[in-house]
């Protein structure tokens, strides 16, 4: 079997289905990626798993005409191919790669669209329903199978896509609890002296892309609240972006140059999530966000913003706690709570570990493998 994977960047591929690719390899199948390559930007990510990759000029920009240049090599590309399953990922990868797959797909080949989080959702803008919705509902019939990763977009998808295509869900793409999972109290001491850290430190780590929609000046503003309370806080912030000279000045602005680090894009976060006592995320949107299934696996407790993600994965009161993404007293109140009972946080982070084991990657892998099985027999 051959399958091909798109995606709009690279970086998606890397970071969510490379063990799933690992496992097609496994069982025999040939894997094949078409992305816009940006890995130069990621700081040590790297492809693997994959016997051909084609660079191939998608845009995130509906406007952009590098996706009509890549639209033809998709065609030309599938022509020549004759690939068994494509998997398509992201909102203009799927877009362009279910119209270039149009005369492949009478001829046999199976296509997938894995939505990562719908755009339109329920509190999501009435831009976000009239500009999205009618083109997912369009683009379902352009494929075989549409796969949810969470239970609000499964919802949805079956009451409103169902007529067009076939829907299942998935635990999402899963996190590898081999490379994320707790860590011996002296495991966690040397992991925090590799990162300057003292014992004493009381550490939160917040994952994420540095833009609007990660949030992190939240967790910043309530940081500056709890400076005084919590003289011992320290604040990592992993991961870059457009906002990251704006978080530098706020830090600047807020007195905390020396509570809250940029650490920059970090490949190798199974070093740090172990040894905090604390991962927080401020994000408005997530559609299944790997950093608190790490967090989790990792038995962390945490403090996260209500959106339909992170109200999958969090029980309120006892794997963590959810605030409104703008609330920066609560999530300053919801820290110094925790900051200040140990065996809260140990109470929470154990009761994470058991409740998040459904998004490990040795699930997820034989949900979609599964999937992949039955739309090809």
């Amino acid at each position: 079997m051959k399958i091909l994977y798109t995606a709009t960047v690279l970086s998606h591929i890397c970071q969510f289905h490379l063990p799933h690719m690992r496992h097609l390899q496994e069982q025999g199948w040939e894997v094949h990626v078409a992305a816009h390559d940006n890995l130069a930007v990621k700081n040590g990510l790297q492809l693997k798993y994959c016997e051909k990759f084609i660079e191939t000029p998608f845009s995130r920009s509906p406007k952009s005409l590098d996706n009509v240049q890549a639209y033809r090599q998709l065609k030309k590309l599938l022509a020549e191919e004759h690939y068994d399953v494509i998997l398509c990922n992201t909102p203009m990868g799927g877009i362009v790669t279910r119209l270039a797959a149009k005369k492949t797909r009478k001829q046999g080949t199976k296509v997938i669209y894995m939505a990562h989080g719908f755009h339109f959702y329920k509190g999501s803008s009435k831009k976000a329903w009239l500009v999205f919705y009618p083109i997912e509902k369009y683009m379902a019939k352009k494929c075989d199978l549409l796969i949810t990763i969470n239970k609000e977009d499964d919802a949805l998808a079956q009451r409103k896509f169902s007529k067009r295509t076939k829907v299942a869900h998935i635990h999402g793409v899963g996190v590898d609890e081999k490379r994320y999972h707790p860590a011996t109290a002296e495991e966690q001491l040397a992991m925090r002296k590799a990162e300057g850290l003292s014992p004493e430190d009381f550490v939160i780590l917040c994952t994420g892309e540095l833009n609007e929609n990660k949030n992190q000046k939240t967790l910043i503003s309530a940081a500056a609240q709890l400076k005084d309370r919590i003289p011992n806080l320290k604040i990592l912030l992993a991961g870059n972006g457009p906002k990251e000279q704006e978080l530098r000045d706020q830090i600047r602005e807020e007195g905390l140059e020396g509570v809250v680090k940029l650490l920059g894009y970090r490949t190798d976060l199974e070093r740090i999530t172990p040894a905090v006592d604390l991962v927080v995320s401020c994000s408005r949107r997530e559609g299944m966000p790997l950093n608190i299934i790490e967090a989790m696996l990792c038995a962390k407790p945490v403090v996260a913003s209500h959106n339909r993600g992170h109200d999958e994965l969090v029980s309120p009161g006892r794997t963590g706690i959810l605030l409104t993404p703008t609330d920066t007293a609560g999530f300053a109140a919801a820290i110094d709570a925790l900051a200040t009972n140990a065996v809260r946080r140990n109470e929470m982070g154990e009761a994470a570990l058991q409740w998040i084991q459904p998004y490990a990657v040795s699930n997820t892998r034989e949900e979609l493998y599964g999937l992949l099985q039955s739309l090809i027999e």
